[in-house]
């Protein structure tokens, strides 16, 4: 066996190097595991993993932004200027989380825990990581199932806390369910090929097999899941309910990151013989989810099950941009799905600090937030009109690009009926700006300063939902990549 090729992994291996050390961190420096008043040095996760993120993008093996295809053990692991770039969204993405994170750790019930929750959610991105670059239906599924269970022991993190047991009860249980829709898809797939290599996939493929064309639909199924499109969301509001903020907000963009884009990459390059199948299903789909989730979310009282809500609608936005597989549409994806992941972390920064400081998290406990918190108020109308899609910032751009790529690939009626669902969302992000700013409350959230990682945390978010809509290179950025 030729050891070299773990070389062509340095992604993979520099991450894995970044959840060795902090192993070792929390087993030598935590002393006293049961009260946990040793001090586990805090930065240390979002700091090395920046330097991960460096190094994936100045790796010295390799030049990572040329249009070479680095292949390891025969073909089973790949790896792409594309694939680069959105390991390093996803990293950016997950050092956020963990700044936001840091006040939540340092809780008494939580000290002693913070190197597992650490190294639990490091796990699931190495997972991601893996369903990325896998060039083998194996491969991909490793990583799928070594992204689901860790994530499943983070939602149920707070253990002594019923609602977040029954909700890693329902994420698991689905999980469980959506995985053996995949698993048989995969066996109908390799019975009539007898193959699982995606490059040797679409010359097998006959768009006139009913089994295939069922494997397709079982395959959608199972990713469906991991970004709660509906009919495959019945999980998502109790779980992100029920689970500890700062792990719903990495639920919310980084797992729906990678699973949006292995959508992409595996219904254009693998099953491109059933481009008018799954463009067709993913039309309804789409149309579905933006639009049930926009009329459900309008009903919500709490804040956690509203942002469930509205981010199954964001992937319904985020999964446009797959329709027609063209370039153009992957780069709108890609860009849609990092202003997405600033401004939904953004928010979600905002409510663990007033959960955390006050333990609000109803709706309602943001009326006249800007009386006694003008700061977070006013961030967070940032943060909602990004997602809104309001000008000028970011999300305004994304949603134009994402647009722009699904008429261009030929659905105005979709195009169309997304811009009307844009106008509904706009409505219901705006009750929490008419909450924080016009609601009068007797009793507001009292006054209070959130920490200093999360301050930096929000310092990124909001550097994100501002300058990525002013920089006109971001986008050109993810335009070049995926038009070359």
């Amino acid at each position: 066996m030729d050891y070299s090729q773990f070389l062509n992994m340095f992604d993979e291996l520099s991450l894995l190097a970044v959840i060795v050390i902090i192993f070792f961190a929390d087993l030598f420096l935590c002393t006293d595991r049961k009260s946990g008043k040793a001090g586990f040095p805090m930065a240390l996760p979002p700091v090395l993993l920046l330097a991960q993120t460096l190094l994936i993008a100045f790796s010295p093996f390799g030049n990572r932004f040329t249009l070479e295809t680095i292949e390891a053990f025969g073909g089973m692991y790949l790896l792409t200027p594309s694939m680069s770039v959105a390991k390093m969204v996803l990293n950016t993405g997950t050092i956020i989380v963990f700044l936001m994170a840091s006040q939540w750790l340092k809780r008494s019930e939580n000290q002693s825990k913070q190197g597992e929750f650490y190294l639990l959610t490091l796990s699931t991105l190495l997972g991601m990581y893996f369903m990325v670059s896998s060039g083998h239906f194996l491969m991909f599924f490793i990583g799928l199932e070594l992204a689901s269970v860790p994530m499943t022991a983070l939602v149920a993190f707070t253990k002594k806390n019923q609602e977040s047991a029954e909700s890693a009860a329902k994420y698991i249980l689905t999980a469980l369910f959506s995985s053996g829709l995949m698993l048989y898809g995969l066996s109908l797939i390799y019975g009539t090929t007898g193959t699982l290599y995606f490059s040797q996939l679409p010359y097998l493929f006959d768009a006139s097999s009913y089994m295939q064309l069922l494997a397709l639909v079982l395959f959608i199924s199972g990713l469906g899941f991991k970004l709660s499109l509906v009919p495959f969301h019945l999980w998502t509001a109790d779980t992100y309910q029920g689970a500890p903020t700062t792990v719903t907000g990495y639920l919310s963009v980084i797992s729906k990151g990678a699973a949006a884009f292995v959508l992409f990459t595996l219904l254009t390059k693998v099953f491109s013989t059933f481009a008018h199948q799954w463009n067709a299903i993913l039309f309804g789909l789409i149309v579905l989810s933006i639009t049930i989730a926009n009329i459900f979310a309008v009903r919500q009282q709490n804040i956690k099950r509203f942002m469930a809500y509205s981010s199954i609608s964001q992937a319904g936005y985020l999964v446009l941009g797959i329709m027609g597989g063209t370039g153009q549409g992957c780069a709108a994806m890609m860009y849609y799905l990092f202003v997405y992941i600033v401004a939904n972390l953004g928010v979600f920064a905002i409510i663990n600090a007033i959960e955390q400081n006050q333990g609000k998290t109803l709706i309602s406990d943001y009326d006249g937030l800007y009386q006694t918190n003008p700061k977070l108020s006013f961030l967070m109308t940032l943060c909602l009109f990004s997602l809104a899609g309001i000008p000028p910032f970011a999300g305004f751009f994304s949603k134009f690009f994402i647009f722009m790529a699904g008429f261009n690939a030929g659905f105005p009626v979709l195009v169309f009926i997304a811009l009307v669902n844009t106008v509904i969302s706009l409505y219901y992000y705006l009750l929490i700006v008419k909450a924080m700013y016009i609601k009068k409350n007797d009793h507001p959230i009292p006054t209070f300063r959130t920490d200093a990682s999360t301050q930096m945390s929000l310092t990124m978010c909001i550097l994100g939902v501002v300058l990525a809509g002013i920089l006109s290179g971001t986008y050109q950025f993810f335009n070049q990549l995926f038009n070359f």
